[in-house]
């Protein structure tokens, strides 16, 4: 088993570096967690272009809630959003929650972009104009699902009790 250690480490040092290099300089990495869905989004510079999972955010299904996807891009407009490339892996969750998930990430990912390679106060102008609409574009939902407990069928509700 020593003998392996070796290797394996050095084979995450690989894969270390592999990733390192994948990601250019001018990329930004942002998390967004709704309830049990997870987004990351990368940002960097490009042509405009919004991709979830591969395919572009004017595909996103149920066509009821892409309004609400979208809802960053129309908050700031469409030329803040001009030369960069969003990409977004999202999974986990329901559709509602990955929708919610996306949004936030298109959010936070911008306004770090922004602070990271723009300048500090075009960052807090995009991050006010967020708040202003909706703190949740930028500051995480913390509700979670209560666990279930003995005597009952979940969180709260208990068996019904008999008296004979």
């Amino acid at each position: 088993m020593g003998a392996t250690t070796p290797h394996i480490h050095a084979m995450g040092a690989f894969i270390l570096n592999a990733l390192r290099s994948y990601h250019p300089s001018s990329t930004y990495c942002t998390l967004a967690v709704a309830t049990t869905a997870t987004a990351c989004a990368f940002a960097k510079q490009g042509r405009g272009l919004i991709k979830v999972n591969g395919q572009p955010i004017e595909n996103i299904e149920p066509e009821c809630l892409r309004l609400k996807a979208f809802e960053p891009v129309l908050i700031l407009g469409q030329d803040k959003f001009a030369n960069l490339d969003i990409r977004i892996r999202v999974k986990g969750g329901g559709m509602t929650a990955q929708i919610y998930a996306i949004r936030s990430a298109i959010a936070k990912s911008i306004v770090a972009y922004y602070a990271k390679y723009v300048d500090e106060s075009s960052k807090n102008e995009l991050r006010a104009t967020l708040m202003a609409y909706d703190r949740n574009l930028l500051v995480a939902d913390p509700r979670r699902r209560e666990p279930k407990k003995y005597g009952g069928r979940g969180a709260r509700a208990r068996f019904q009790k008999s008296y004979r």
